[in-house]
């Protein structure tokens, strides 16, 4: 890295970057790991780990380029951390199920920084995955649900709401009923222990598998897409649905 970006022998595009030019890779790179975890693609799985390794080094020898810090010290910065983190395992403390977020939150109160529970918590993340950060912070204080019927309960409610905004055609008030039922579904998979950006991942996947198929088999006989009325349209996607639900054999 430090050759690339050389002043006098550097490849000119790495010369260019900077830490708000790579950010937006970093982030892609993250999605591109998760993409090949869900595949189970193991060999893209070493090739993307090691795009995003490449973010964090772009990052260190940019720091180190101004003076401000290096790659030993981000590998020290998260040892410090993990050491601090697991004191039942790097000390004498007896492990319980709040140790870490205790250790966080002890963190968190460290830094001097204003801000009450929800402080912290970055917005930067997939809005869902937001939500049920935000949730379970508010959890800690008990402000939170007893279970996930409770949740589908205030989903129903909430449904209703953005069905009467709807109605009246207000899109502002659409705009924010409809972040209403999103937050819900991630508290809703937060009561479920599951991942909504990973839940809603896997549906994105299946759609594009049943459409693709839905496509192919109205071709191959000879018809189009844009030329089938919705009726014709839906026994297709619900025959495509039926197939792929088959098993093989």
């Amino acid at each position: 890295m430090a050759r690339l970006r050389d002043p006098a022998t550097g490849c000119p595009w790495d010369r260019d970057q900077d830490f708000d030019s790579i950010a937006p890779y970093t982030i892609e790179e993250a999605y591109e790991v998760a993409d090949a975890i869900a595949r189970r693609d193991w060999p893209a799985l070493v090739d993307e780990l090691g795009d995003l390794l490449l973010q964090i080094v772009y990052y260190a020898r940019m720091a180190e380029e101004d003076g401000r810090f290096t790659f030993a010290d981000i590998a020290r910065s998260v040892a410090d951390k993990m050491v601090r983190r697991h004191p039942h395992v790097f000390g004498e403390e007896h492990f319980t199920d709040d140790t870490w977020e205790d250790r966080k939150a002890a963190e968190r109160a460290g830094t001097g920084r204003p801000g009450g529970t929800l402080s912290g918590v970055t917005h930067s993340l997939p809005a869902l995955d937001v939500s049920v950060k935000l949730g379970k912070r508010a959890a800690r204080t008990g402000f939170d649900w007893p279970g996930p019927e409770p949740v589908l309960a205030k989903l129903d409610e909430e449904i209703a709401e953005l069905r009467h905004e709807i109605a009246v055609q207000d899109a502002d008030r659409c705009e924010a009923e409809l972040g209403d039922v999103l937050f819900t579904l991630g508290q809703l998979a937060r009561k479920l222990k599951l991942d909504p950006e990973a839940s809603l991942r896997r549906s994105n996947r299946s759609f594009v598998t049943r459409f693709t198929a839905m496509e192919a088999a109205v071709e191959a006989s000879g018809r189009s897409m844009s030329g089938l009325p919705l009726a014709e349209l839906e026994a297709e996607w619900q025959a495509v649905k039926r197939k792929l639900a088959e098993p093989e054999g």
